[in-house]
């Protein structure tokens, strides 16, 4: 593929996104009462504070400490703000962190540390990688806050607004793509790898793999559309759900945070995590609302075994990885790549439901300027896609500088694709490959078919 000539990121530049970064993690912190800091535990989410100073120290290994080898602020909290050295449960121990007061200080004073080294030393390809590394890691740590907040039912994000900055109308139907050669994924090489080709490691090295024509739902599934399988009482009609989706069926999970109780309220699904039926209607939980179902938004918060199920009582099957990217970016060897459904142009509020403002509320048919090159809608934002691939490395993979970033989630994860409404805009991308494990549904997920 030729190589795509973008404007360099500049130390301004960088400055900027660290700041929106610090701002974002300062605002969904300090909004937050004392009382709600210590959120019930969940294996989906972790402690605000927690969340807060893990980010923090890793700016500490991945910039101080290999760019100038210096020593961490406190070294007697290395382990503990270490995800892969303290148990998730022991996160919740108060008693092993600092307060807010002590947190916050820890935060900006990392924080102000880095801002004073890129203002005051050269910004070389190695510091420029290692700095947006962190920051991206931030920005995942930011989407992890906001669904945390969804799970436990406290307040929406401050961030979110009731604004719909680009509507559009229904498209419906399928998107034919051709059968043919394509581009996948980022370059394993690269002297743009520190800013236009910046990739983790799973989404590399590029290849090109040959598809047959397939047909793909122009618009993600909507709540309307999910709610006719559920009325059609799809949830008790096993010839729908595979082996694994009628294991996950009858596994009771409990339900007390979802409806505000203080006892464990175990359940099995018969319908979306946050619905319920009330005052003869559909409602929705959103955050710490409960609101009538938004039948043309996007159905959210679905396990990968219930758009499998939806897909089977639908007639329909779910994209693999490399269709929905197909369908999403449209590159093929030896054109010009595209980074993004619409080109190449960074992510705003006219292209897509990110950075936690629009939080799913928008109708599938929202951002048409956003349209692929196929006219596919909402291939970036909105919910994370679920798609019917085993996250697998690509052939050629080599572990990142963070040996973590992907090498947990082989085998036993399903990739999603796009990002969600709770994801920051400057992390995401076509070629942008999310892990979860099929029964997860605390995040942002939902999915659209192909023909079969």
């Amino acid at each position: 593929m030729q190589p795509l000539h973008l404007a360099r990121i500049t130390p301004d530049d960088l400055l900027r996104e660290l700041e929106r970064t610090r701002e974002r993690t300062r605002a969904l912190i300090t909004a937050l009462p004392e009382d709600k800091l210590d959120v019930p535990y969940h294996p989906g989410v972790n402690p605000p504070l927690w969340e807060m100073g893990h980010a923090a120290f890793f700016y500490e290994v991945f910039v101080f400490n290999l760019l100038d080898g210096t020593p961490s602020f406190d070294p007697a909290m290395d382990d503990l703000w270490d995800s892969f050295h303290v148990d998730h449960r022991d996160r919740w121990n108060r008693d092993l962190f600092p307060a807010r007061a002590e947190t916050l200080a820890y935060f900006d004073t990392i924080y102000d540390r880095v801002a004073d080294r890129i203002r005051s030393q050269p910004v070389d390809d190695r510091t420029l990688y290692l700095n947006r590394y962190a920051i991206f890691h931030q920005n995942m740590h930011i989407e992890s806050l906001i669904w945390c907040r969804q799970t436990v039912g406290y307040p929406a994000p401050p961030d979110a607004d009731g604004a719909r900055p680009a509507p559009g109308a229904p498209v419906g139907g399928d998107a034919e793509i051709p059968a043919g050669r394509w581009g996948i994924g980022m370059p394993g090489a690269s002297e743009a790898y520190a800013d236009a080709d910046f990739a983790f490691d799973n989404e590399k090295p590029r290849f090109e793999v040959e598809l047959d024509g397939f047909a793909i739902s122009r618009e993600p599934v909507s709540n309307d559309q999910f709610r006719a399988f559920v009325e059609d009482g799809g949830y008790d009609k096993p010839e729908f759900w595979s082996f694994g989706g009628r294991k996950w069926l009858r596994t009771e999970t409990d339900v007390s945070l979802v409806h505000g109780g203080q006892d464990r309220d175990l359940r099995a699904p018969k319908h979306p995590l946050y619905w319920r039926w009330h005052d003869h209607q559909w409602q929705q939980r959103w955050f710490d609302r409960w609101l009538p179902l938004n039948g043309e938004a996007p159905v959210v918060h679905l396990s990968y075994w219930e758009a499998e199920a939806y897909c089977n009582w639908a007639g329909r099957r779910l994209p693999t990885e490399y269709e929905w990217e197909v369908a999403a970016l449209g590159n093929r060897p030896g054109e010009a790549f595209r980074r993004f459904p619409w080109g190449n142009q960074s992510p705003d509020r006219q292209l897509a439901d990110l950075d936690g403002q629009g939080l799913g509320r928008h109708p599938v048919y929202d951002f048409p300027q956003a349209d692929s090159p196929f006219g596919c809608r909402q291939m970036i934002g909105g919910v994370w896609e679920w798609t019917s691939s085993q996250f697998f490395p690509y052939d050629g993979f080599k572990v990142d500088m963070y040996p973590f970033m992907s090498t947990l989630q082989f085998g036993d994860h399903k990739v999603t694709r796009g990002g969600s409404c709770a994801t920051s805009s400057c992390l995401i991308r076509g070629t942008y490959r999310q892990a979860y494990l099929p029964e997860r549904n605390d995040a942002f997920t939902g999915f659209r078919t192909c023909a079969r």
